[in-house]
């Protein structure tokens, strides 16, 4: 499982920093992908796995499926860990979640979230968090 936040930047090559918790998890090779919300998504192999074969039972006939394989598939990278511990994030991915400088990266379960700091900010102001708990209860999820 993924948790914890921590900032760090990305230099102008597109390098950045995989923190040692995430990278102990992540292994030395993970797939880096279009998210939700204007982030990356960043999956260990073996979840990567998981989440192909998921999406294969995905009937091709729904157009809403093929959009959805096509934006989170077709953007999805492999990235390998440097010996200074940094991945090359790609032109294309970078741009989509608007990386420049300032990057916090954030353990969510199976994944990591890469975002721009900024949207961090804003993305952290989540709202009346009752009504948010009362909401997970109805999914059957509580704390």
């Amino acid at each position: 499982m993924f948790m914890g936040e921590y900032n760090h930047t990305i230099d102008a090559k597109g390098r950045l920093i995989v923190p040692s918790r995430f990278r102990e998890k992540l292994g030395d090779e993970f797939v880096v992908t279009k998210g939700l919300d204007d982030c990356l998504f960043v999956y260990p192999l073996e979840e990567w796995a998981n989440i192909e074969e998921a999406f294969r039972k995905v009937p091709l006939t729904n157009k809403k499926a093929r959009d959805f394989v096509r934006f989170f598939f077709a953007g999805a990278a492999s990235c390998e860990v440097d010996k200074q511990g940094r991945i090359l994030i790609p032109p294309s991915l970078r741009a989509y979640a608007g990386l420049e400088k300032e990057i916090v990266s954030a353990g969510v379960l199976n994944r990591v979230e890469i975002w721009d700091k900024e949207k961090w900010a804003h993305s952290s102001e989540i709202g009346d968090m009752d009504e948010i708990a009362d909401y997970m209860a109805e999914l059957g999820v509580s704390i």
